[in-house]
């Protein structure tokens, strides 16, 4: 097990490799122990270099909508009428605070999505 830092996209990419290669070994072996310490210093690269931001409010409601396997008639039970959820989902209405504590409560969005700015 020859393993160091990840600093590089070079590095990254053979880390990468070699993880594909050992990713279904047993967990109490020495590739297992390989593994687990290579996702760990991936992750810590891909956080560093890839960061992804946080959701947008509109399209976390589409997604947990999608999830509960929801439609707008389902959305207006929670958030008001049909034709606000339509308002909303085309980003022509924000979201108003009430509808923020409905969606969190019915859909568990976290409120730092919901406030976010879109």
């Amino acid at each position: 097990m020859d393993i160091k830092m990840i600093k590089t996209e070079e590095d990254y990419q053979k880390a990468l490799k070699r993880l594909e290669v050992i990713f279904d070994t047993p967990i109490d072996s020495p590739e297992g122990d390989e593994a687990e310490i290579l996702s760990i210093l991936i992750e810590k690269y891909e956080d560093e270099n890839y960061p992804i931001g946080p959701p947008d409010p509109i399209e976390a409601i589409k997604f947990r909508m999608e999830q509960m396997d929801m439609n707008k008639s389902d959305l207006a039970d929670i958030i008001g009428y049909k034709s606000r959820v339509t308002e909303i989902l085309s980003r022509k209405r924000k979201l108003t605070l009430q509808m923020i504590r409905k969606l969190h409560d019915k859909l568990n969005i976290p409120y730092e999505t919901l406030i976010a700015d879109y």
